[in-house]
């Protein structure tokens, strides 16, 4: 079952001094090895936690996904902010990515799956969109207590979110652990 979608009125939560300690945005876009030449799409971009380090560190294209212009128009300011423009703002839900097939070379999703009304809908339009090889870095809040994030009952496990990778072709590493949030790398292979 989908959780509540995180409202743009609380955005300045996500650039709180409180969620670097608990997840460093430099430290964590390094899983994905993002190179120079990378093509990236940070699904649920909201005002741009990860959206900005993944721009910095990739110098050609950053797709910032969000379902809200709200957030999008947030993430502009502090893009612009940063002197970084190799940003492009999409509007889009996950269930029906409005990029093209084969179109980013890594795709990251942060925190925001959860949300999701139908998980699978999500993971194969991020499949659908990925080149062959393509990697994503999946973060999510794992099924246990913790002082932020979701209700219990919203948060996906990092063995069934492993299992739902699977099954849309993935293979699947653990990134990272922390107390209440995991992060997956998940990598294609189309071209069995």
């Amino acid at each position: 079952m989908a959780g509540e979608r995180f409202h743009p009125s609380k955005a300045d939560k996500l650039i709180d001094p409180k969620r670097y300690q608990l997840i460093d945005p430099k430290t964590t876009i390094q899983h994905l090895n993002i190179n120079v030449g990378d093509i990236v799409a940070d699904l649920g971009a909201g005002n741009g936690f990860f959206t900005i380090p993944i721009a910095q560190r990739t110098k050609t294209q950053v797709y910032a996904v969000d379902i809200e212009p709200e957030m999008l128009e947030l993430l502009k300011e502090r893009a612009k902010d940063a002197n970084t423009n190799n940003i492009e703002f999409v509007v889009s839900d996950l269930e029906e990515i409005k990029l093209d097939n084969l179109s980013v070379d890594k795709a990251f999703v942060s925190l925001v799956l959860h949300e999701v009304p139908s998980l699978d809908k999500a993971l194969m339009e991020i499949k659908r969109i990925l080149e062959n090889d393509g990697q994503i870095l999946l973060l999510e809040w794992e099924t246990v207590e913790s002082e932020m994030g979701p209700p219990l009952h919203e948060r996906i496990s990092s063995v069934d979110m492993t299992e739902a990778l699977k099954k849309h072709g993935f293979v699947v590493e653990m990134a990272l652990q922390k107390e209440a949030i995991y992060g997956l790398i998940g990598k294609l292979d189309k071209g069995e």
